[in-house]
């Protein structure tokens, strides 16, 4: 009985972490596609080969040492409460985006995952407070607290987190290029591959190494901004 109600609770884990990296949460994530409009838009991105080496290589280059290691930092830091922790990774994130849109996105993403928390009760009292506590909170900040609600374990999460992104990433190339559902998950399977590194990478990246230093992805979200015709928000 006691290996059953382990298993059960494993589970539920399982089931809780499916449910936070499902597209279908109501946070927004389908309305951005971070730059991919405005490259497809100019062309750098025209098929399902330019789209994988491009997400590829902000999947490895920029997310990994960059949001996916400062989630990872807040989720160590959220584990040890350690709000004040949590609160100054949160703001470093919030000040480290390169333009208005990716600002914009951050914070209305991560406004309604927290106010979904909430409104679920998923978040205790304690983590009530915090979550009030932060003002503008970034998505990966959002995620932690609602990881740490859950009893989530954090490489379990950061993977989760990870797969979101890339999963909204292939989706915002199927419709900008566009190409078929096949190819996207053509592009989900190649680039899945590259996840468990890309999370190793933001778990031995240090604090004092962490950086989302993009020029070029910083570019494209610019541009976009004032794109004449457009699906997307960012």
């Amino acid at each position: 009985m006691i290996g059953d109600k382990g298993s059960a609770a494993a589970t539920l884990k399982l089931v809780r972490l499916l449910q936070l990296a499902s597209p279908t949460l109501p946070i927004g994530a389908y309305s951005y596609s971070q730059g991919i409009e405005s490259m497809v838009a100019e062309g750098a991105i025209h098929d399902g080969a330019s789209a994988q080496r491009w997400i590829g290589e902000v999947l490895e280059c920029i997310f990994a040492p960059g949001e996916a290691a400062v989630l990872w930092h807040m989720l160590l830091v959220a584990q040890k409460n350690d709000w004040q922790g949590l609160r100054e990774w949160n703001n470093w994130f919030l000040a480290s985006r390169e333009t208005a849109e990716l600002r914009a996105e951050t914070e209305q993403m991560g406004g309604s995952l927290a106010g979904l928390a909430r409104d679920l009760g998923i978040l205790d009292v304690q983590l009530l407070a915090v979550s009030r506590d932060l003002g503008r909170t970034s998505l990966p900040a959002a995620y932690a607290l609602v990881a740490i609600g859950f009893g989530l374990p954090a490489d379990a999460t950061l993977t989760a987190y990870a797969w979101a992104w890339l999963e909204n990433q292939v989706m915002a190339a199927i419709k900008s290029i566009p190409v078929g559902q096949v190819a996207g998950q053509r592009l989900l399977l190649a680039l899945g591959e590259r996840i468990p590194a890309m999370v190793a990478r933001a778990q031995m990246t240090d604090a004092v190494d962490v950086a989302t230093f993009a020029p070029g992805l910083a570019i494209a979200c610019a541009r976009h901004e004032t794109q004449y015709s457009r699906l997307f928000r960012s």
